[in-house]
């Protein structure tokens, strides 16, 4: 069969897959303070285990077609059967909607159409969904997220994915971004992302190793992106480990780093950013929450340019 007969759908599904996986290698290839990276590992899975696994989920998570509780539960799957490990299901949870709204829009340039569509499937969002992402949740047990207690979701009870997001959104930031419709993602992180980028491309280009092909730019822009969404508010995963109190610490922690980094072409002194981060591990504090959002920033601002 002629590339020209080719189901536009295979190429659009490809793209949006080279995407996932580039976002989730940044996850690893830039060193974001209290986090997992190929600079400094920390306890838990190897940065080439979230590699791999972060593979493995992005066919379930791009499957054309699928609903998004589907997304969830096989990328869950996938990246489990791959590694032993799971994949980071915060990712999982806020790649998801993105990549089936980025499956559903013809014109790829410009977020309002994505966005439009992201408003228009989370609004769709059923009991079948709920159940299936619970499942998903109950595999990955990330610090009893998917308990019935006042740290987690509510197990759904015929109630759908977006309710039971609402129910937890006071709570953690992912829910939050289901309730209103990624508008933190995209009035908050993307431009911070776009603007340290400056006129640099987005291009989500992969190495044969697997990692992202990486410039100054790029890890800027994952660096200042992080420390948005840390500065604006306490770690979702770090209050439910740690409390509220450290939470905040770390919270004010990034709040100075942004006052001293007041330029979108600012970026952080390596040595010092170096020991920030080791500081934290020293304490195990690891702001996962902060850094998946920042993930998916990365992936949103990839679907924006394909």
């Amino acid at each position: 069969m002629s590339s020209s007969t080719l189901d536009p759908s295979t190429g659009r599904r490809a793209r949006i897959q080279s995407a996932f996986r580039w976002a989730c290698g940044l996850d690893v290839a830039v060193r974001k303070p209290g986090n997992v990276s190929l600079a400094s590992p920390g306890t838990g899975p190897s940065p080439g285990q979230l590699l791999d696994s972060a593979n493995a989920a992005a066919g379930p998570l791009t499957n054309h077609g699928a609903s998004i509780g589907a997304r969830i539960e096989g990328a869950i799957q996938a990246g489990r059967e791959a590694t032993g490990c799971s994949p980071n299901l915060g990712i999982v949870l806020l790649c998801a909607p993105l990549a089936a709204a980025a499956e559903q829009r013809a014109d790829t340039h410009g977020p309002s159409g994505l966005r439009h569509g992201l408003e228009m499937l989370l609004g769709r969002l059923d009991a079948d969904d709920a159940v299936a992402a619970f499942r998903a949740i109950a595999q990955a047990d990330p610090d009893g997220l998917g308990r019935t207690d006042e740290r987690g979701l509510v197990r759904p009870a015929g109630m759908t994915l977006r309710a039971a997001m609402a129910s937890a959104a006071p709570r953690d930031r992912i829910a939050l971004q289901y309730t209103d419709a990624y508008h933190e993602m995209f009035e908050l992180g993307l431009p911070v992302f776009l603007s340290a980028m400056g006129t640099v491309p987005v291009s989500p280009q992969i190495r044969a190793g697997g990692l992202p092909t990486l410039n100054s730019a790029l890890e800027h822009a994952m660096q200042r992106t992080f420390l948005r969404w840390l500065s604006t508010g306490p770690d979702s995963h770090l209050v439910r480990q740690h409390g509220p109190e450290r939470a905040l610490s770390v919270n004010l922690q990034a709040r100075g780093w942004r006052m001293r980094l007041p330029a979108p072409h600012h970026a952080p002194e390596p040595a010092e950013w170096a020991r920030w981060d080791e500081m934290l591990k020293t304490r195990d504090l690891n702001p996962q929450t902060s850094a998946h959002l920042c993930v998916a920033t990365a992936f949103l601002a990839a679907l924006l340019n394909l």
